[in-house]
């Protein structure tokens, strides 16, 4: 026990015995501690907190500690899981608990802290998105008079305090408990006891209990204004009081968590905002356009908005930039969606023609990306000419640009340099090739010639926020959550990396392995993460970003989640995305490998080219391609040149080779050819330390391994196996534990992580220890054995979605896979017919339905998915409906939905098709105009008096 007395013993002072109690299973070696905010708690130095002692209590395990404080005390605390040395192994989620000694608590008494374990599951209704749109009126009450003094010095009674969370009440309901004791109304609701609400949604009250009457049993309970009233869901709960104790508890305080209600559901809409398509729109999907996606959403009972990145992937000025994973700006938001008729209110005549001329012009069934790009630009900047003053003067705008200079400058600037140089590659921009706050004032200085072209690009970001701004205020009005989406990467030639340097290896590029949906690995081009660097300042570049974001997102996704956990690094000359390692990891030394008899390592990580095997993959033309590719370093024995021993190299050296007129084969074979040559390894040597490999993706699959003896391929695939499943869990637990807390911990944003691929087994521990929501896609199933994916499976922490953006969609898919198909008919659907070769409403709505009675959070839908519920939307081929193929890099992303949102809120049949299926499965549905939102949708909903 620590106490707080003076050298001699004598105490100075009147103190109080504190007991925290919290129930909690662990692991041998497993301690948990508690730690806070006062010297006697450690000052939140963990290795200096509150060591607790476990015991049992009937089938739980209890882990308890003591300590004596004055009275008056308060202070902040946590709870730790920490091993043996005091290193923390986990910790609570959500916000640090609070506790204030009551007044009048006497000297000696003992009060009792009853806990229980935060999880991350437990936060979640403390998002913004549930807090400040779904249960926004829950969280406007006024908070009611404070709880008196201490107000019982009977022997033979117990004050207890009771405390619960109520994140989803009804407006004007009240919160009892209700249980075995007179106190608590002998479990009648109108006898019960009745908490008063505290702020934040926390309901508490005392009340004075005689020692005689626990064990008690008791529940919360939610009473509307109409009647109906609301019991937690689960067993009851149970509160004991040890009478063997010499000095037993006077004060109790139960920190009871959450109330236990039904788990809540809800459903969603997947669009990209370039897909959206209205009457007003300039070619393509604006943020304006998002209000009447709203409306949509709310008639078709969605209380989730969901879009792709929306910020500026300007980078090279063509439509490669239409691929929205790489920004040029993680911080502005891509003028591509600006609305330009809202620029002003005084658009002169001639210039409201032009707009009208460009709409028809550009009103195509894809998305121009150029054509719209360079006409958006060209009249906002004629309109900017003709009120750039007023608007620069304005404070608004002062507002706006105080609040984000920090990245507005460098952005105006970066776009400056872009256009003068006619290129991103900051490497070219000669003395500006290198940042510094110096060069970026004067770029960006009044007395600059070029000033006016700094300043129109702080007014399309100004407007750019305005517009986004607006329809982010108009969801959570409406209670639709808007959720964005955070790219994993930046593009190599970015503000970002330009600015920031020392956050990126710029030698290195980012993809992932092999997985279902490239066979040969992804590369996505960008630079992978310094995280190292990113740490020093406890990596305010990621909390930056995440603020920004929170400006006008309730919720978000992590883009490939697995990448904080580990990265899927490339070489920075490759262009597929097969020969990389996983950064961080444990390599093979080259100890470790001669240990097992791995000797000629020069063998095993160089190219493996024997004569048989040019002449097998490329026929009669190999003598040709080996003379110009490859030179022979022993008898049929080849190796690449110099000048060609990458695949970037290999791919310049192809298209300038003037020998390519004599190859029987096309181009696109012998470069595949040339790839799979290089490709051919077993071990990646670590271009930073030589003694150190990596095995290759895939190793048994090439002849280099093939050809080997069977001792050495033994070997090898146990330390692949061991390396790609086992050596590395530990390492990438916890990096994923230094980097994922501090985005979740950077705004009130609700998220969910993309977790699609090779998924390494800590990833989904980890999600749920930290309350993050995965993603589940019936045809890419993450366990084991299964072909499809079972919705009635899947777990509550899930989103689940019959496609995303970077597969085909439902109908798509149905019609391009008639074996998969025909077995979707026979084990999911149980039908042993032929089934349709379309996919016909009654198929999707079948399909969406099983999404919909999933017990997942969330189920999300792509907008081409719900539409396939009515033929009338089905009249374009499936396969222009898909958003995007991440098997080929450069991809067009232009999909636009070929009818107007005006046209879908005008078409009540769909919308309440859709209204009925999501409400019909117990999900909540945002009210519609005159709805009574009361407890309309709460399955735990009963009347007592029934």
């Amino acid at each position: 026990m620590v106490t707080l007395g003076l050298a001699s013993g004598k105490k100075s002072f009147k103190t109080v015995n504190l007991v925290f109690r919290l129930p909690y299973y662990t692991q041998w070696g497993q301690s948990l501690l508690v730690c806070g905010s006062e010297p006697v708690l450690g000052l939140w130095n963990v290795k200096k907190g509150i060591l607790l002692s476990p015991f049992h209590q009937g089938e739980e395990l209890i882990w308890s500690g003591r300590i004596e404080v004055p009275c008056g005390f308060q202070c902040e605390y946590s709870y730790y899981l920490v091993d043996d040395n005091r290193n923390i192994l986990r910790w609570e989620a959500g916000n640090k608990r609070k506790f204030v000694l009551p007044e009048g608590i006497q000297d000696g008494t003992m009060v009792e802290l009853h806990d229980l374990w935060q999880t991350g599951a437990d936060t979640l209704f403390f998002r913004s998105a549930f807090k400040k749109v779904i249960f926004k009126e829950s969280w406007c009450l006024d908070s009611e008079k404070p709880l008196g003094a201490f107000q019982t010095n009977r022997e033979d009674s117990v004050m207890v305090h009771f405390k619960i969370s109520c994140p989803r009440i009804e407006k004007d309901a009240s919160v009892y408990v209700i249980g075995s004791s007179t106190k608590l109304g002998m479990w009648k609701v109108e006898d019960g006891l009745k908490l008063n609400y505290a702020g934040e949604s926390f309901w508490q009250a005392d009340c004075v209990m005689k020692k005689d009457e626990f064990p008690i049993k008791y529940r919360y309970c939610q009473s509307g204004k109409t009647g109906n009233v609301s019991v937690e869901v689960g067993s009851n709960r149970e509160l004991s009081v040890d009478s063997t104790l010499q000095s037993p508890p006077r004060y109790i305080c139960l920190s009871d968590g959450i109330f236990r209600d039904m788990p809540w559901r809800g459903a969603g809409v997947a669009i990209p905002m370039f897909s959206v398509r209205s009457e007003d729109g300039l070619g393509v999907g604006e943020f304006l356009d998002l209000k009447l996606l709203v409306d949509w959403a709310v008639g078709s009972g969605f209380h989730l908005v969901q879009l792709l990145p929306v910020n500026d992937t300007s980078v090279h000025m063509m439509w490669w930039d239409s691929y929205p994973y790489s920004s040029l700006s993680v911080f502005a938001l891509h003028p591509l969606y600006l609305r330009v008729q809202a620029l002003s209110e005084n658009i002169p005549e001639d210039i409201k023609r032009e707009i009208l001329k460009a709409k028809e012009q550009l009103d195509g069934k894809d998305v121009d990306y150029e054509t719209t790009m360079s006409t958006k630009l060209s009249i906002s900047k004629r309109i900017f000419y003709l009120e750039k003053d007023s608007i620069l003067n304005s404070s608004s705008f002062q507002k706006f640009f105080s609040e984000n200079e920090d990245w507005l400058k460098p952005y105006a600037a970066f776009c400056f340099l872009r256009d003068f140089f006619e290129t991103s590659d900051f490497s070219q921009w000669g003395r500006f090739s290198h940042y510094s706050k110096e060069k970026l004032e004067k770029i960006v200085s009044k007395d600059s010639v070029h000033y006016d072209i700094i300043c129109f690009h702080y007014y399309i970001q100004f407007h750019l926020h305005l517009q986004l701004s607006e329809a982010a205020a108009y969801a959570r009005e409406k209670r639709v959550i808007l959720k964005g989406d955070l790219p994993i990467g930046v593009d190599r030639n970015s503000v970002d990396t330009w600015v920031y340097p020392n956050l990126f290896r710029m030698n290195t590029s980012t993809g992932a392995p092999p997985d279902y949906f490239d066979k040969n690995g992804q590369n996505w081009g960008f630079p992978t993460y310094n995280w190292e660097e990113m740490s020093k300042d406890n990596y305010g570049w990621w909390r930056a970003r995440l603020s920004q974001m929170a400006k006008y997102f309730t919720a978000y996704r992590i883009d490939h989640i697995l990448g904080f956990f580990r990265i899927w690094e490339l070489p920075e000359p490759a262009i597929t995305g097969l020969v990389g390692k996983f950064r961080p990891s444990i390599p093979l030394s080259q100890e470790e490998l001669e240990r097992e008899g791995i000797w000629d390592f020069d063998r095993l990580s160089r190219p493996y080219i024997q004569q048989e095997i040019l002449q097998d993959k490329f026929g009669s033309s190999w003598s040709a391609i080996a003379l110009t590719f490859l030179n022979e370093y022993q008898k049929n024995c080849y190796e690449f040149k110099e000048d060609c021993n990458t695949e970037k190299k290999i791919a310049s050296k192809l298209k300038s080779c003037a020998e390519r007129a004599i190859w029987l084969e096309n181009e696109d074979k012998i470069q595949r050819g040339l790839f799979d040559l290089l490709q051919n390894i077993v071990l990646i040597r670590d271009p930073e330390d030589a003694r150190k490999f990596y095995p290759r993706f895939n190793l048994e699959d090439t002849s280099s391994f093939k050809n080997l003896d069977d001792h050495s391929k033994n070997v090898l695939k146990r330390l692949y196996h061991d390396y790609y499943f086992h050596r590395q869990e530990t390492l990438w637990r916890q990096n994923s534990l230094k980097t994922l807390p501090v985005l979740l911990n950077s705004s009130d944003m609700l998220a969910c992580g993309e977790d699609l691929g090779l998924i390494p087994s800590c990833v989904h521990p980890v999600m749920q220890e930290l309350g993050l929501i995965g993603l589940r896609i019936q045809r890419m199933p993450s366990e084991p054995g299964l072909v499809f994916g079972i919705p009635s499976q899947y777990s509550y922490m899930t989103v689940c979605a019959p496609s995303c953006h970077d597969c085909s969609t439902m109908r798509a898919w149905w019609e391009e896979d008639e074996e998969r198909r025909y077995q979707f008919f026979r084990t999911v659907v149980g039908s042993s017919d032929v089934p349709p070769d379309q996919c016909v409403p009654d198929i999707a709505y079948f399909i969406l339905q099983q999404h919909v009675e999933a017990p997942s959070m969330w189920a999300i839908f792509p907008f081409q998915d719900l539409l396939t519920l009515k033929e009338e939307y089905t009249t374009r081929p499936a396969r222009e409906e898909t958003i995007n193929d991440p098997t080929n890099p450069k991809h067009y992303w232009r999909y636009r939905i070929h009818v107007t949102l005006e046209h879908l809120l005008e078409d009540k049949d769909i919308k309440l098709t859709i209204r009925n299926l999501v409400h019909g499965s117990g999900r909540s549905c945002p009210p519609l105009e005159g709805d009574d939102i009361q407890g309309k949708n709460n399955e735990a909903a009963v009347n007592l008096k029934k």
